[in-house]
């Protein structure tokens, strides 16, 4: 919520014309940035496709190849270790990439929300200017009307 505040803070004194996704991320922090990278990374095919080749490696290489030798006999115990060190790490931080993307959303809603009522003041004004036109014109057909 804070790269929000300052964001919303630095957009309202350079003005609305820039583009909010520019400008949000010349903002962020370089732990802001790197839990994006992360989410990115973690969230993708490649890395699931990656890992799942890692994690049969891992297997093949304890009971097939190094059989009598294994550094991580079947139950895996070092491997789910490492596994469950991954996910306490890799979870926060990309809640973390969640928590500015739905602070950039609300931003991003809430200047919406700003836009449309700028442009609902000035559409009043037209109509309002469109309807003294009306009766300008009104007033000047009665007075040029053949009596």
């Amino acid at each position: 919520m804070n790269a929000a505040i300052r964001f919303l803070n630095d957009l309202r004194r350079i003005g609305a014309s820039r583009d909010l996704n520019a400008v949000f991320d010349e903002r962020l922090t370089f732990g802001e940035r790197l839990a994006d990278r992360v989410a990115a990374v973690g969230g993708s095919w490649g890395f699931i496709i990656g890992f799942g080749l890692f994690l049969a490696a891992w297997a093949v290489l304890n009971t097939v190849v190094l059989a009598a030798h294994a550094f991580d006999p079947f139950p895996f115990i070092f491997l789910n270790l490492m596994l469950s060190m991954l996910a306490a790490l890799q979870a926060p931080i990309i809640m973390m990439s969640q928590n500015r993307q739905a602070a950039k959303d609300r931003l991003e809603a809430r200047l919406d929300y700003e836009t449309n009522l700028r442009a609902e003041a000035q559409i009043e004004e037209l109509h309002a200017k469109i309807d003294s036109l009306h009766a300008d014109i009104a007033r000047l057909v009665e007075v040029r009307a053949p009596r």
